[in-house]
């Protein structure tokens, strides 16, 4: 949850970075579209409402993604 959550937490200008070049720092410290991957898997892995509760809090953080994409 914390890669996902710097990763979308960083500048347009960051994310435009990696990706057109990549980030070398996630080979060692993780990559936070796989772990956004990992994190679907965890919650089809869940009970209802544990699935329900982590839904929302990956929804918010796809949204603010998706919001500085179109700006």
């Amino acid at each position: 949850m914390r890669l996902w959550k710097d990763y979308v937490h960083r500048s347009e200008r960051e994310l435009w970075h990696d990706d057109e070049f990549g980030n070398a720092h996630w080979y060692c410290c993780g990559d936070p579209l796989e772990s956004r991957a990992l994190l679907d898997g965890v919650v089809r892995a869940m009970s209802p409402r544990g699935a329900r509760e982590l839904r929302k809090v990956i929804e918010e953080l796809d949204d603010a993604i998706m919001m500085g994409a179109l700006a």
